[in-house]
């Protein structure tokens, strides 16, 4: 049974426009992408995803909706990436460039994901329509999409 590792990506949002980050270092250096990381022990999903926005751009975000879940697989790695997408229209703070990331604001429609994930041009929509979605893929190195899927959720009424 594979291993999973729980992470959290955090994208800022107004009226028409999205923030994000260009990864300095690390894991993903040198695409845009939301911001997140690992959720630390006895840490909520909700409080790293909260903790990781505040040390990656300065942003304090006052509530935040879970709208997807992605699962990643990478070929040669034990290890699958459980991603819990979340959106903040409520926030504190300008963002500020940090050491692993800078921040900046696109127009929804001038997303730069040539600069991304490639599995980001997928989802993204998905996001910025406001639908929740589920999706999984698993890459062959970091460009590579070998298989995927995805999913919108719906709301289960009681």
């Amino acid at each position: 049974m594979a291993m999973k590792k729980v992470l959290t990506l955090v994208f800022v949002r107004e009226p028409g426009r999205i923030l994000l980050g260009m990864k300095k270092r690390g894991f993903g250096q040198g695409r845009w992408n939301g911001f997140g990381g690992k959720v630390e022990k006895g840490e909520s999903i909700t409080d790293g995803a909260k903790r990781e926005l505040l040390e990656e751009c300065g942003v304090t975000a006052k509530s935040l909706n879970e709208v997807g879940l992605i699962n990643f697989e990478f070929v040669g790695d034990p290890v699958i990436l459980e991603v819990h997408v979340f959106d903040t229209w409520d926030y504190m703070n300008s963002p500020v460039e940090t050491e692993e990331m800078r921040p900046q604001w696109y127009g929804e429609k001038e997303v730069p994901f040539g600069e991304m994930w490639p599995d980001d041009e997928y989802w993204f929509p998905h996001m910025l329509n406001g639908k929740k979605f589920e999706a999984y893929y698993k890459f062959e190195g970091m460009d590579k999409i070998l298989d995927s899927w995805i999913k919108e959720k719906t709301e289960q009424t009681s």
